[in-house]
């Protein structure tokens, strides 16, 4: 059970740097930085959507309009720290 565990704890890790990804990667778009005419950035920028739209468009739906600034991936993953917490002092200890 305990393994079990750890690797909700790793996943959850993950998915914290896939939206710290996507973040970064929405910004480059935005500046023009990068250029999604390329292939390769078209297919990364494709990949962290998918994988992060659904977690992050229940947020956006709740959140007040900000005139362009998006916090929903800061709200997400400060969530996703408090379930690591609560899963590490909880749910840890118990599990034998």
């Amino acid at each position: 059970m305990r393994a079990i565990l750890e690797v909700i704890l790793i996943v959850l890790d993950l998915y914290i740097w896939l939206l710290i990804a996507s973040a970064i990667l929405s910004w480059l778009i935005a500046f023009n930085v990068v250029n999604t005419r390329n292939q390769f950035v078209a297919a990364v920028a494709e990949f962290l959507y998918r994988i992060t739209e659904p977690a992050l468009a229940p947020i956006r739906r709740f959140m007040p309009n900000l005139g362009g600034l998006d916090i929903s991936p800061i709200i997400l993953i400060l969530l996703i720290i408090l379930v690591q917490k609560l899963l590490a002092y909880n749910v840890m200890p118990l599990v034998v």
